[in-house]
């Protein structure tokens, strides 16, 4: 069970790793387009700003040590 959710976190961070960006840009032109009823989407992409928005405040916050 143990290697099973390390299997899945990993999966998970190399997902969101290469997903986040292109999901982020294109989901406007989505939800504009008929995508507007779809709770999980908008949650996905909230989830997805979020980690752009870590991704950011970690880059400046290394830069300034």
């Amino acid at each position: 069970m143990k290697r099973i959710l390390r299997e899945l976190y990993g999966s998970a961070i190399l997902f969101f790793y290469f997903f986040k960006w292109p999901y982020f840009l294109f989901f406007p032109y989505l939800y504009d387009n008929g995508l507007d009823g779809n709770y999980i989407l908008n949650t996905l992409w909230f989830f997805t700003a979020g980690l752009i928005l870590k991704d950011f405040y970690t880059m400046y916050k290394n830069r300034g040590s």
